[in-house]
């Protein structure tokens, strides 16, 4: 990773800000100085396809504005009237007090600050999240666990499991752009197999009243290659609930089949719905699939056939998978943004090798995005072919200079689409990825200079 960054592609800790948001009425209290909690709002939400601040969002974020006073004589007796008047005025179901870097530096305990509001009865958490302590991935487990330990292992100190709950640990909330459609086809999915689904963010979710309901479920799901597994070793020490990891986010007829088999061998499901459920989808996907079809015949020469991946391991595992494996792509290069720590990043390397073995060495962790746009340059000057760009906004202009490449939005920031309930999940996310991967044929300067449409 480079020592300055010039096109971060994550925020720092603070950033999980966006996570509480995520919860129906869960209420972030920042406590850190001015324009923090704006500027993370403005890189995960706005610069995630323009997602609109939400129930308590954007503008509305409660912030205690921390001055030199605070940092030179201590912050929390300001904080504490910050607490006081969130409560008074924005209804919510849950307040997570987040400690930013001022805070985090000069030692205010915002824990402490959250304890003396829950001895009143207020679902109140503390978290420190202070800038320097990693990125918005890290931030985003800090809540997360933070909530079970502060809060639910107190209310619900013993856990009354019932048969076919599940809890899921996947996406995290705006910094995966997708999040939203992303999680309601994942508990469509696990519910069409016969599974009561604790999805935990979005529409789809009942709140905090499911959060309250965690400690009850049957076994933990987490998708991704690392983010989720600390939450769900968690709940095993403190509930005995079991868990499984699936390392891979579903995308495509082969993979989400295999993620389903998975599940529901784990949890022991009914055999003959799942297939019939499983098989339902597949005949769905296949008839759209060969549809498609008539598209590679009339314009095979013009399609691309090497793929760039740059985006964070859990989205962008899932989808090369589904490129390289469904659809024949050539890897070119994975450029992992949320940076793991070396052991999960031997682990990234080792999934993507087992994908395609033109991976090994072939696999960076980065977070600047002008160093990646460096290297992926080089490489296409090099072959001189036509590629696809799993990428940002920021790849733009990488996409259309060299050989007139194709670029998907994988990563963030996303500021020249909107996004509402889009998702590359599944089996209706492939079919949707495949849309919007080879709709890029027909971009200003491609085919269509060279075809009848223009005749």
């Amino acid at each position: 990773m480079s020592q300055l960054i010039e096109q971060a592609k994550y925020s720092c800790a603070l950033g999980a800000l966006q996570t509480v948001l995520a919860i129906p009425k869960g209420i972030p209290i920042v406590h850190a100085g001015p324009g923090c909690a704006a500027r993370q709002f403005s890189f995960a939400s706005t610069g995630a396809g323009y997602q609109g601040e939400g129930y308590a969002g954007g503008g509305q974020i409660s912030c205690t504005n921390s001055t030199q006073t605070e940092v030179i004589f201590g912050g929390e007796r300001k904080l504490r009237a910050t607490v006081e008047g969130t409560l008074k005025v924005i209804d919510g179901d849950l307040y997570v007090i987040q400690a930013g870097c001022s805070a985090g530096i000069i030692g205010d305990d915002v824990k402490q600050v959250a304890c003396e509001f829950a001895d009143e009865g207020y679902p109140v958490v503390g978290v420190d999240t202070a800038g320097f302590k990693g990125n918005n991935y890290l931030g985003h487990e800090l809540i997360v666990n933070s909530i079970i330990d502060q809060y639910i292992s107190f209310e619900v100190p013993n856990a009354n499991p019932r048969k076919g709950v599940v809890n899921v640990f996947s996406v995290v909330p705006f910094q995966d752009a997708y999040w939203r459609g992303d999680l309601e086809e994942i508990k469509r999915l696990l519910e069409g197999i016969g599974l009561e689904v604790n999805i935990l963010y979005g529409s789809q979710s009942k709140g905090f009243k499911e959060w309250l309901d965690i400690p009850n479920a049957e076994f933990n799901l987490v998708i991704g290659p690392w983010v989720g597994v600390s939450t769900a070793k968690k709940l095993e020490q403190l509930y005995k609930t079991p868990y499984l990891h699936i390392p891979v986010l579903p995308v495509g007829l082969k993979e989400t089949t295999r993620f389903l088999r998975k599940v529901a061998e784990f949890a022991k499901l009914d055999e003959e719905k799942v297939n019939k459920f499983i098989e339902t989808e597949e005949k769905r996907f296949k008839e759209y699939f060969v549809s498609f079809g008539d598209l590679v015949a009339d314009f095979g020469c013009y399609l691309p056939y090497h793929v760039y991946t740059i985006a964070d391991s859990l989205y962008g595992v899932g989808v090369t998978k589904y490129l390289v494996e469904e659809l024949g792509f050539t890897p070119k290069g994975f450029y992992d943004i949320d940076v793991p720590d070396l052991k999960n990043q031997a682990y990234i390397e080792e999934l993507l090798t087992e994908i395609d073995p033109r991976y090994k060495g072939d696999v960076h962790f980065e977070g600047d995005n002008r160093v990646i746009q460096d290297k992926i340059r080089e490489k296409l000057k090099e072959s001189g072919v036509r590629s696809v760009i799993l990428g940002s906004s920021w790849d733009k202009e990488l996409a259309a200079k060299n050989n007139e490449s194709i670029l998907v939005h994988l990563s963030l920031p996303i500021s020249d689409k909107v996004i509402i309930s889009k998702s590359y999940v599944g089996y209706n996310g492939a079919l949707t990825l495949l849309e919007d991967l080879y709709s890029g044929l027909f971009n200003e300067g491609m085919i269509t200079n060279t075809t009848h449409a223009d005749h």
